[in-house]
This record gives structure tokens, C-alpha cells and sequence, in this order.
């Protein structure tokens, strides 16, 4: 029949060289919709929805540097988006305002 894992994220899609990224953010956690493993440098686009019921924040930083290299708040209920370049740093991102742990993603690699 195939899998009957609970819940199997997406594969990312990529339009026009610009990978989009989904996430949902609650109450002290982010849920991603799209797979996050095999990332390749680039060009992202991270769509932010604040699923919290109050105003909480998305920050995004490179995961070697923690340069921020995005950051917005959300109002309840609101979405927002921005494409961010991506390197083989990978990333990191959390809510400085409705805190929650830092989501490391270092696993952005170019083919070889």
C-alpha cells in the first residue's frame, strides 16, 4: 500500500530558481511543511504564517555567521514572505518574540 508514517513533509518547490519554504509558526514552535533535508545553495523563499493566536516574530539567520539575514513580525493570523540567498552555511531560524528554540539547518550542500 505505501507508507503510513504520521506525517510525511513535502518536497520543496522550486519556480523561476526560487525554492519555497513553508512554515507555520504556534505557540513556542515551528511546524515546517516542506522537507527541510537536501537543501542546495540559493535562492529561498520563506513563507512565515502565525498560527500563535497573538504577534510573534520570524528571524532567520546564516547558521555559521548568525548574521540575521531576515527578520519581520507577524500579527495574528498574518503571513508574510522573503527571499533570502542561502549558502552552503545553511540556516537557522527561531521567534525572538514568542521564543522559541533556534531550528538549525545545516545540511545545505552543492552536488559534487
Amino acid at each position: 500500500m505505501g507508507f503510513t508514517t504520521p506525517a510525511l513533509a513535502a518536497t520543496p518547490t522550486t519556480t523561476d530558481g526560487v525554492t519555497t519554504i513553508h512554515l507555520d509558526e504556534y505557540n513556542g514552535y515551528f511546524a515546517a511543511q516542506e522537507t527541510l533535508a537536501s537543501l542546495k545553495p540559493g535562492k529561498y523563499k520563506f513563507v512565515v504564517s502565525n498560527k500563535a493566536g497573538k504577534v510573534v516574530g520570524f528571524q532567520l539567520q546564516d547558521n555559521v555567521t548568525h548574521e540575521t539575514i531576515g527578520m519581520f513580525p507577524l500579527d495574528p493570523g498574518q503571513t508574510k514572505s522573503t527571499v533570502i540567498e542561502i549558502s552552503e552555511n545553511g540556516f537557522r531560524y527561531r521567534c525572538p518574540i514568542n521564543p522559541t528554540p533556534w531550528y538549525e539547518v545545516n545540511n545545505v550542500k552543492t552536488d559534487k
